[in-house]
């Protein structure tokens, strides 16, 4: 059985404000759709209150995108999942870039196979 393959990444060293600007989170999320020529499908964006951080969500019709930004930290987690094979964003130079990140892991996942 195949699921998909799944990224999860982590950006550390970030600018906290860079993590609490919506429309820097957003660009991350853009910038990783046109990289993996992925098709978003609808948006869900939360900003949290005060020196809080940013939590978005783009449903594509590959599955789904996520980040949440931790500005007290200077991190921001993502999590790429694509219901086919495709090669991944470059997610150290688009994250130092945007955010500002100093370091940065990726791992990639294969779903549901045995």
């Amino acid at each position: 059985m195949y699921g998909g393959i799944e990224w999860l990444v982590d950006a550390q060293g970030c600018a906290p404000a860079k993590l609490r600007d919506r429309g820097a989170v957003l660009e991350v999320l853009d910038r990783i759709v046109e990289a993996m020529d992925l098709r978003v499908v609808s948006t869900a964006v939360h900003v949290f209150p005060d020196a809080g951080g940013v939590t978005a969500m783009y449903l594509l019709s590959e599955s789904h995108l996520t980040i949440h930004t931790f500005p007290e930290a200077g991190s921001a987690t993502l999590n790429a999942y694509c219901c086919r094979p495709r090669a991944p964003a470059p997610w150290r130079e688009l994250l130092g870039e945007v955010l500002g990140a100093r370091e940065v892991t990726a791992s990639e996942h294969a779903r549901g196979r045995r």
